[in-house]
């Protein structure tokens, strides 16, 4: 099999680059092996939130120039950050996903855990607080489906009272839900966005929440909406008070969105998924990749003109550990981490982690490095990238955005 491009992963990196790609006309195929961490996401996505010293960064473009040399935003060019970070809400935009929020300026976004989290772009309808201020709203009802146990109310009612926000809990219960809640584990957000698929069942569930009146705004658990944004659009429509979104613990509504429609786009632009398999080695000779091989392919040697890395970091096993080495496991690429085991930790569990820097090695333009050599049809994206804490920087989703486009332009060049 030969394309123009290869990526190897599925999650929002490799959905950016490959979107880019094949609208321009390449013969593109994503190869992914199951679900990516999108089924995670929030509905927001981060730039950059906090700096080095945790504090939580108003302005990520100004933020962005202090970070340090291994960044991937340093990388790019701490200029060529604003023009890329426009390029991504376009491209979102353009695939069906509508954002809130722009470069200059983060808001707030509300964790499932009632805490207060900075943001870039939110996906509209999620419920936000602005920096500064905060509290937007007096008064408001935080509204969950009986037997939905994926929304910590208690956590998140004692959250938004730090904040100085009045919140009441509030409960809707519907024979539709009856089914899904004689077992806990089928009432997942999901699950419950399958059930509310109609416009009729829209219509109940608005029905049941225009009861509670006297709230300046309704919060209730994002689960509407999961293939495009035409049920949670009619949903806020039909409430008489002010509703808006906020994210339950996964599986996520907005990110399972999120991922399906990336991936319909880019098919309706002529791209090709390999779902569920494994990219499993490949052949690197006079500083290139060869060819690929694939645990459902094994006699197909995939072969492109570039490939783009796009495995994520340790969750996603883009990176693997084992009792002496943090390594890639795909073509064993570069990875600049201790090779004492004792120094990839804190033990203070919520410190930054040294480990949570690593990644494979690049050149600036994202080329990976093998045995110190640049891979020169090769490009790593993403969370694999090494140089940044996405959890203490909160810029995982920015990194993965703003590198994929960047290497697409490379490739395109």
């Amino acid at each position: 099999m030969k394309f123009d491009t290869i990526v190897i992963g599925g999650g929002l990196s490799g959905l950016t680059a490959a979107n880019v790609l094949a609208a321009k006309g390449q013969r593109v195929a994503i190869v992914t092996n199951g679900q990516s961490t999108l089924h995670f996401g929030s509905g927001s996505f981060d730039l950059l939130g906090y700096d080095t010293d945790g504090k939580v960064v108003e302005n990520p473009l100004e933020g962005i120039k202090s970070i340090n040399a291994e960044h991937p935003y340093a990388k790019l060019g701490t200029e060529n950050v604003e023009t890329l970070a426009k390029e991504a809400q376009t491209l979102l935009e353009t695939c069906g996903i509508h954002t809130i929020g722009n470069a200059q300026r983060n808001h707030y976004r509300i964790t499932p855990m009632g805490t207060l989290k900075p943001a870039w772009l939110s996906i509209d309808g999620m419920a936000t607080l602005n920096i500064r201020e905060k509290v937007v709203w007096k008064k408001v009802a935080l509204v969950n489906i009986a037997g939905f146990l994926d929304l910590p109310t208690n956590f998140m009612l004692a959250g938004l009272a730090e904040v100085g926000l009045q919140c009441e809990l509030k409960t809707i219960r519907m024979e539709v839900f009856d089914h899904a809640r004689r077992n806990p584990t089928e009432m997942r957000a999901t699950n419950v966005a399958k059930v509310i698929h109609d416009q009729k069942l829209v219509e109940s569930v608005a029905a049941e929440l225009n009861k509670f009146t006297g709230y300046d705004a309704i919060l209730f658990p994002a689960v509407a909406g999961l293939r495009n944004a035409a049920e949670d659009e009619l949903l806020r429509k039909l409430v008489n008070t002010p509703l808006y979104y906020v994210t339950p613990m996964p599986p996520s509504v907005m990110g399972v969105r999120v991922a399906m429609l990336l991936m319909d786009n880019f098919k309706s632009n002529g791209g090709i998924e390999l779902v569920s398999n494994k990219i499993n080695g490949g052949v690197i000779e006079n500083n290139a990749v060869q060819y690929l091989t694939s645990d459902h392919l094994p006699d197909e040697k995939l072969k492109a003109n570039n490939y783009i890395l796009a495995t994520g970091s340790f969750m996603s096993q883009g990176l693997k550990s084992d009792y002496e080495h943090v390594f890639e496991p795909i073509l064993n690429l570069d990875v600049h981490a201790s090779t004492n085991r004792d120094e990839w930790i804190e033990e203070a569990v919520f410190e930054a982690q040294p480990y949570m820097h690593y990644g494979v090695a690049t050149d600036k333009a994202f080329h990976p490095l093998k045995n110190g050599k640049v891979v020169t049809n090769m490009y790593a994206v993403g969370s694999v990238l090494e140089g940044h804490n996405h959890i203490k920087q909160a810029d995982g989703t920015g990194v993965s955005l703003l590198t994929a486009l960047q290497v697409a332009k490379e490739i395109l060049k």
